[in-house]
């Protein structure tokens, strides 16, 4: 799975522009005898018949898309202003390397030099009007020769394992989760599923909203990742949950709180099969599980994550096991949903 994963993270597919995903996605959904199809908001949507004949009972839920930028601005000197797409931190994002429209035109983000900075201005988060991306242009004339304005742009990290069983790379979220469903796809799957690969998550959870429409499941399990905050001075619930201790089952997040039954099912097949396994201990965040929960009649949704850090951030770190995990275990659900 982890060739899979880092050519998925290589991939561009900002909200919005998820094209090379869908494409390297579709190509791997034809070679596993499934039936790919695109919705107009974009999701890719995948059925594989299983050895139990159930329709679209069942759904697994990955979101295609990551976060990245947008360009709104050519300045008279050459630099693009631009505005993020999705939930980035802006403190992150300064000195950071990326790669601008279909011919990846390379670029760095910057801000006011530290020594023109107010002494009140270091102690804020700079504002997004306040930053720009600097492509090497002389001026506005050389720059509209490399870009247009509303061309995505997309954060630089080369994917690769590092420490002990770690592994980092940009769009981690959640690309894992389509690494997870590509390879159960390659399977015999014991009932019918209907994979969705949705799009613009990030900015919403729009794609899941369409898909869970267009497929009417009645219950859906959301494959993701979530926020871990073990570092250092951070104590309990606040760390959240920690990469390398199992997948993330979730009981309840910002948006939705998940079926009960569903998610002991969850915690009870990691245990049987001596699956690490934890839980978040923070209320926050959220995933297409809320779109998908509040669509049509409703649908059982349940969530299993990877726990990783630094979300929304040109580079994140998750556990290569936990990853592994997440894939015996969804494989697990998939076989006691057939009984």
């Amino acid at each position: 799975m982890l060739n899979t994963l880092k050519e998925l993270c290589l991939l561009n597919g900002v909200s919005g522009n998820e094209d090379e995903v869908r494409g390297y996605l579709t190509r791997r959904a034809l070679e596993c005898s499934a039936e790919p199809r695109m919705d107009r908001i974009g999701n890719l949507i995948v059925f594989k018949k299983g050895r139990k004949s159930t329709g679209n009972r069942l759904m697994l839920c990955a979101h295609m898309d990551e976060v990245g930028i947008i360009v709104t601005h050519i300045t008279d000197e050459g630099f693009l202003k631009f505005d993020f797409v999705g939930g980035v931190d802006r403190r992150v994002a300064i000195g950071k390397p990326v790669v601008i429209g279909a011919g990846e035109v390379p670029g760095v983000i910057g801000m006011k030099a530290v020594h023109l900075v107010s002494r009140e201005e270091r102690k804020k988060v700079p504002k997004t009007d306040s930053l720009y991306i600097d492509i090497g242009a002389r001026d506005r004339r050389e720059a509209e020769k490399l870009v247009e304005l509303g061309d995505y742009g997309c954060f630089v990290c080369r994917p690769e394992l590092f420490g002990d069983g770690m592994f980092k790379a940009r769009a981690i979220d959640d690309r894992v989760g389509c690494a997870v469903m590509l390879k159960l796809l390659e399977e015999d799957l014991p009932l019918d599923v209907t994979f969705a690969f949705t799009a613009q998550e990030e900015v919403g959870t729009r794609g899941a909203a369409g898909a869970v429409f267009s497929t009417a499941p009645e219950i859906a399990l959301v494959l993701e990742t979530t926020t871990a905050a073990d570092l250092p001075g951070i104590e309990g619930g606040r760390r959240v949950c920690e990469p390398g201790k199992g997948p993330v089952i979730s009981y309840m997040d910002g948006g939705t709180i998940y079926d009960r039954t569903l998610y002991k099912t969850l915690g009870s097949l990691a245990e049987e099969n001596a699956i690490p396994w934890q839980t978040k201990r923070y209320i926050a965040g959220g995933n297409d599980a809320r779109a998908l929960q509040r669509g049509g009649a409703g649908v059982r949704v349940a969530a299993m994550s990877a726990a990783v850090r630094y979300l929304h951030a040109p580079a994140s770190v998750g556990s290569v096991a936990d990853f592994e995990n997440m894939l015996k275990l969804a494989r697990l659900f998939l076989e006691e949903m057939a009984k």
